[in-house]
């Protein structure tokens, strides 16, 4: 498109100062819905509609109102932060009647950074879902684009014992502080940043992230525990994977707003990353300059006028209701239930929380997707056993806390009533994908399809292993890895090889990564092979049996490739290279999963880097 004449408006709509922050309304969420932005943004929608935005203007002026280019024409997909993961029932709610009314494929896809998505909207339509999401507290603003995107957060704060401080707290205000601010709507690229609990399990893997808060305590002046965090930066997957530096071991918690501040604003006059968007993560300036170097320039950063101001984040932190803990009262368990399926979800879905008598309770999401007909249903489940509340994890699932002992059964109940008490939530059946080409332009392969078909073989191997029952496996559609893939046990992206003339959609094989114990994470070892998707169902099944046969008792799955090295597998998946002749009988081998025409790379420009 181009424009009629008519000026263009300006990108960087609706900053705040200190001021606007400090009288923002956080009583529906823990972000401001600014209902003036989506009448704004219908305006300039139909201004688009009718040729009077120049296109790459205006995509850089939807993304960061959350909306976002699939490689369908004339579609969007919609993101919406949700800090920590966490909604009530009614947010939930809300997301049920915009997929109801809205969404063509009636589903909405939770994301490894604890963000709902919804797929194929007309934009015409995207001001009336951020005016529903918005009455319930939600909000798409910044949730895509060179800004500070969703800050997630581990989903058992609040109820791990390891916990030094409620972290929560923090991480609301820092949600806010960065929110419609001037230093980060323009950025070299976006910022992905994470709160852990300091448990021993970090399931949000600070590591990986641009900027990451470990909370910790330490003996005050006065002999007295001092709140604070360490800092990490420069963490990050896709092309050269880097795992985050110690930018700080302990900034006090009345400074670490004023220090993140000083990082963005090193980023943001980074000026030479702007050059080549594609090595614009701030991961790759600390990468150039070392972090003693990069810390040299926050500290001078620190000393500028800007920084004299008010950072006291004591009045941002007041938590709106879904971040409030309001437990339901305490029901024993009387009864004995008996019933295997029951048991078995309940041993792998179900952790006792440290307030006695309580229990997180996972609720594995098939691929992440959440469907029309069970929104309601889990925001019943929610209101009814879980004080109202839930949570999205980074793992594609939600997990509802608080629930007693003595409602457990109950929840299993409502569960298998919506067909979402499938067992094995966070282990090897519990595939976690990217959307793929069925949404993405970058997306080379169908990551969802043959990750649904992996669900069903790993089922079907049916191993009751403990070994390979913890193991993850993670599937992305192209090197850029939102699924995570460099981190997991048995991680995939697609690709593209050669058949007989013709292209076939393949994936790369990644293995012995690992996340989830804190400072433990590494990125995984490429097999040098390319395997055709089709193929991919039975080369994991042999890389498994391989495994177990020949395996030290009791070794783990990484030590194991670890000590026998890549070379055995680059072997093993040398069988599944050749993919046949192109003919009638083989048409199959050369069509993506859940496709019906031959495969052909067809990537286009994502937005990610726009």
């Amino acid at each position: 498109m181009t424009t009629t004449g008519q000026p263009i408006v300006p990108i960087v709509r609706g900053v705040q100062t200190f001021a606007d922050r400090m009288k923002a309304d956080y009583s529906k969420g823990t972000l401001p819905y600014v209902s003036e932005e989506v009448d704004d943004f219908e305006t300039e929608a139909t201004r688009y509609l009718k040729g009077e935005w120049d296109e790459a203007q205006f995509i850089m002026f939807r993304l960061v109102r959350g909306v976002y280019g699939q490689r369908q024409a004339d579609v969007q997909m919609m993101r919406v932060k949700i800090p920590a993961g966490a909604m009530t029932a009614d947010q939930l709610d809300a997301f049920g009647e915009v997929v109801t009314k809205y969404a063509p494929l009636k589903k909405g896809h939770v994301t490894t950074r604890e963000n709902i998505q919804i797929h194929f909207l007309k934009l015409a339509d995207t001001p009336d879902v951020m005016r529903i999401l918005g009455a319930a507290g939600l909000v798409t603003r910044e949730a895509c684009g060179n800004v500070v995107r969703n800050v997630a957060g581990d989903p058992m704060a609040g109820v791990d014992p390891a916990e030094p401080f409620p972290v929560t707290p923090y991480l609301a205000a820092f949600a806010r502080w960065f929110i419609r601010h001037e230093q980060a709507q323009t950025m070299p690229r976006k910022m992905k940043c994470a709160f852990t609990t300091a448990g021993a399990v970090d399931s949000v893997v600070a590591d990986i992230h641009d900027l990451a808060f470990i909370p910790k305590l330490r003996k005050g002046a006065d002999g007295n525990d001092e709140r604070g965090f360490e800092i990490r930066v420069g963490g990050g997957t896709s092309i050269m994977p880097r795992i985050a530096w110690t930018l700080y071991d302990f900034v006090s918690a009345d400074e670490y707003l004023r220090v993140s501040e000083a990082v963005i604003r090193v980023f943001n006059k980074a000026n030479e990353l702007r050059k080549n968007k594609m090595r614009a993560r701030i991961k790759f300036l600390v990468d150039r300059l070392g972090i003693d170097a990069f810390r040299d320039l926050v500290d001078e950063e620190l000393k500028g006028d800007w920084a004299k101001g008010n950072f006291d984040p004591t009045q941002l932190m007041e938590l709106p209701p879904e971040l409030e803990e309001d437990p339901p009262a305490l029901v024993a368990d009387t009864e004995t239930h008996t019933e295997p399926a029951f048991l078995k979800w309940r041993a792998s879905n179900v952790f006792a929380q440290s307030q006695e008598g309580y229990n997180a309770v996972f609720v594995t999401l098939p691929l992440g997707d959440i469907y029309e007909n069970q929104f309601a249903g889990l925001s019943k489940i929610a209101r009814n056993f879980a004080g109202g509340r839930l949570r999205t994890t980074a793992e594609q699932n939600l997990i509802y806390r608080w629930v007693p002992d003595g409602h457990l059964f109950d929840v299993w109940s409502e569960l298998n009533a919506i067909e979402l008490a499938e067992d094995g939530a966070n282990q090897i059946t519990d595939v976690v994908a990217c959307p793929g080409t069925d949404s993405c332009k970058m997306a080379i392969t169908s990551s969802m399809g043959v990750a649904g078909a992996l669900r069903k073989t790993i089922r079907e191997f049916g191993s009751e292993d403990p070994l390979i029952t913890s193991l993850h496996v993670k599937v992305s559609g192209c090197p850029n890895g939102c699924s995570r893939h460099h981190i997991a046990n048995i991680g995939l992206h697609g690709a593209a090889t050669k058949g007989d003339g013709n292209q076939v959609p393949a994936y790369e094989l990644f293995l012995a990564g690992n996340y989830g114990n804190a400072d433990d994470v590494r990125f995984g070892h490429r097999v040098k092979t390319k395997v055709p998707a089709k193929r991919v169902p039975e080369m994991l099944t042999d890389v498994l049996s391989y495994y177990q046969s020949e395996r030290s008792d009791g070794e783990k799955f990484n030590d194991f490739v670890d000590r026998v090295g890549v070379g055995p597998f680059e072997e093993l998946l040398g069988k599944f290279r050749e993919v046949g002749k192109l003919n009638k009988e083989n048409l199959d081998s050369y069509m993506d999963w859940g496709k019906t025409i031959l495969y052909k790379l067809e990537r286009g420009e994502g937005e990610c880097a726009v």
